[in-house]
């Protein structure tokens, strides 16, 4: 168990580092973060959360779900729930599946040892309504609970090109 926990903080070292080193040439990117979650597996009562500003609604946008998984994931898939309120109050809700492996088995997205990241897209030249402040709330939909070895769940929002 030591030794897994030392590999994961030193994946988690380089993951940190490269993003750290190419964030800077990202000029795409509107907003982008990462929540990790608990080693003891993701309950529906633990919901990510998110506040973005957009200043700028004139600019479409695509929007992605960031999935860090282990190889160990049982599943091929993981099903979100993605809730949006906006500076209005007005609210939507979207229903994502992420697929994360393959009809064979294999793990989809990038992998540095046995971690794997997937970025989903869930929404494709959008553009926000309004100006202000958006809430995003992202829960699991599967059917098992507690969901365990998704490291970490994120959302991206980036310039639509």
């Amino acid at each position: 168990m030591k030794n897994a926990s030392q590999s994961k903080i030193a994946i988690s070292i380089l993951l940190l580092f490269s993003s750290l080193l190419f964030s800077s040439c990202d000029s795409a990117r509107i907003f982008e973060k990462n929540q990790d979650l608990p080693e003891e597996g993701w309950t529906k009562d633990d919901i990510i959360k998110f506040d973005v500003d957009i200043k700028d609604p004139s600019t479409p946008a695509n929007f992605y779900a960031n999935v860090r998984n282990a190889d160990g994931y049982p599943f091929n898939n993981l099903y979100l729930f993605i809730k949006t309120t906006f500076p209005n109050g007005k609210m939507s809700n979207d229903t994502l599946e992420c697929v994360l492996a393959d009809e064979k088995g294999k793990w989809l997205g990038n992998g540095l040892g046995d971690i794997y990241d997937n970025q989903i897209l869930f929404k494709r030249n959008v553009r926000f309504p309004i100006a202000g402040v958006y809430k995003f709330e992202i829960q699991h939909g599967m059917r098992v609970e507690p969901v365990l070895l998704i490291m970490d769940v994120g959302l991206r929002i980036e310039k639509a090109q």
